[in-house]
């Protein structure tokens, strides 16, 4: 490979405290030689030709915490090469995939072949988690032990939640023991049965039965009720109330923890639903704007850690049904970036903190060296057109399943280049 220079660019990497104008030097190998603004026209060899970005900005490659992936057993839904050229439209370089396949992440020997199939097809950098029981089934523990020997860097149900108070307590203590990390899809199955949207006047004006918030506050502090006995890694995949917020800020001072939110939450409320657009029946559910607005503001002052696509890619046959029979989820990584921007455009919040929430906060979180611009390190990054409008169309979606949520919306932002280990795997 031959060493690249860039000039001009607007490069902000919360991880090293870069947010200035300069350049960036990658070298032979794909690794970072120099960054920032040392980097410059006139301190660059003369017979190298610099590519000007003309005050586009440089991000770390975003890393997804929360991405399914349709293999094995769902490729025609989505496959490692389709989610990759996806989630690198999107300016997304590393993605922690969730065990919800066919069969189950639960044992070595899925994880070996999950390995191998990511290593020969994907072009980003995958990072599965095994599920926390074994089949999802919520009665007995997988063994992390043996698991995180094999690369495992999460454990998570995905989709489900540990409902026996017993057993969380036991998983929490083996994670403690193994220094494992815990992520957590709170929502409690009795509150939530046959629930399909929010509870209130949207889910009464349809017909639908509701999803109340305390089905997902209730979860979260049982769990931070056990976690100040077993103090282990853990992590709340998404939040969605007003209500979990104000518990988030109660707790964090005296627990450690981390929690998420998915940009559907932060972008969309319920009112979006419409007359049963099935496209935004989501887990866990579009709630009240004034639950929108306390995530935002959870993001802003840093109650939240981070942002996540939570990308769950459905055929068509599987959302185009009624809405109690229609698949739950939305195809979302190559949107995730973009739509974040639209709470930097709107001032609701710095874009500072917006692309830390998607970079190195999920790194420190997983303990992965991805998410920053530190020299020496792999030259995972993407070049982002601030201010470049576009909009939504799911016949120019790259991921297999174009179940978008936001068919059809504007947005203002967009990924023009993305390269990982230095090379340069997307460009429009």
């Amino acid at each position: 490979m031959k060493k690249q220079y860039f000039i001009n660019a607007n490069i902000i990497d919360p991880f090293n405290s870069i947010n200035e104008n300069g350049g960036l030097i990658i070298s032979e190998d794909g690794k970072i030689e120099a960054i920032g603004k040392k980097v410059n026209s006139n301190n660059l060899p003369t017979r190298e030709k610099p590519i000007d970005l003309k005050g586009k900005y440089i991000f770390p490659g975003l890393v997804d915490m929360r991405v399914f992936v349709g293999e094995p057993g769902y490729e025609y839904k989505e496959n490692f090469r389709t989610l990759s050229n996806a989630a690198l439209s999107g300016g997304v370089t590393s993605v922690v995939t969730m065990p919800n396949t066919n069969p189950i992440i639960d044992n070595v020997s899925i994880v070996d072949f999950l390995k191998r199939r990511g290593r020969d097809k994907s072009k980003i950098n995958i990072f599965p988690c095994a599920s926390l029981t074994h089949n999802i089934e919520g009665t007995n523990m997988t063994e992390f032990g043996l698991l995180a020997k094999k690369g495992i860097i999460a454990f998570t149900d995905g989709i489900k939640t540990i409902q026996n108070t017993s057993l969380m307590s036991r998983i929490m203590n083996s994670a403690k023991d193994l220094d494992c990390l815990i992520m957590q899809h709170a929502e409690d199955y009795h509150l939530s049965k046959n629930g399909m949207i929010n509870s209130g006047i949207i889910a009464t004006k349809l017909g639908l039965s509701g999803i109340p918030d305390i089905a997902e506050r209730i979860i979260i502090e049982r769990d931070l009720a056990l976690l100040e006995k077993n103090r282990c890694r853990y992590h709340i995949s998404q939040l969605s109330a007003a209500k979990s917020v104000e518990v988030i800020k109660e707790r964090k001072d005296n627990i450690k923890f981390t929690c998420g939110v998915s940009i559907n939450n932060l972008s969309l409320n319920e009112n979006d639903i419409g007359d049963f657009k099935t496209f935004l029946k989501l887990s866990p559910p579009l709630r009240k704007e004034e639950d929108r607005e306390a995530l935002v503001q959870g993001l802003k002052d840093k109650t939240i850690d981070v942002i996540v696509s939570d990308h769950k890619p459905e055929d068509e046959e599987s959302k185009r049904l009624t809405f109690s029979q229609a698949a739950t989820g939305a195809s979302s990584i190559e949107t995730l970036l973009s739509l974040s921007l639209e709470l930097y455009h709107n001032g609701s919040v710095k874009l500072e903190t917006i692309i830390q929430a998607l970079t190195s906060n999920p790194a420190k979180i997983l303990r992965i060296n991805k998410g920053n611009l530190s020299i020496g390190n792999d030259a995972d990054f993407c070049i982002v057109d601030l201010n470049k409008p576009w909009i939504v169309k799911k016949e120019n979606l790259i991921s297999k399943s174009k179940n978008t949520s936001i068919e059809n919306k504007k947005l203002q932002g967009k990924v023009t280049n993305t390269f990982v280990k230095g090379k340069e795997l997307f460009k429009i």
